[in-house]
């Protein structure tokens, strides 16, 4: 499993409607508007290195809308919390 953050910035006016878009994208699991120096974040979760390239590559640049990305492959996880069930919402 590859796990990514990717930071994005949009197009003026264009932060929901992307958000949007991104949350359709295979691979995209999560996509939170910020503030501050990027407009949002996604959560990727591919099942290899090499889906992660297409996904950076190919399909986020499909994405209508998108000015800029940076992309910070994760390489560990360090969490005594069980993020997954944290950030359901089955409550």
């Amino acid at each position: 499993m590859q796990n990514a953050v990717i930071l994005i910035n949009t197009e003026k006016g264009q932060v929901k409607a992307v958000a949007e878009r991104l949350a359709d994208v295979e691979g995209i699991s999560e996509v939170y508007s910020t503030c501050g120096r990027y407009d949002l974040v996604a959560i990727a979760r591919t099942p290899d290195f090499e889906s992660l390239a297409e996904l950076v590559t190919e399909r986020l640049n499909a994405v209508e809308g998108i000015s800029d990305t940076e992309t910070l492959n994760a390489m560990q996880v360090h969490s005594r919390h069980d993020l997954e069930t944290m950030f359901s919402l089955g409550w």
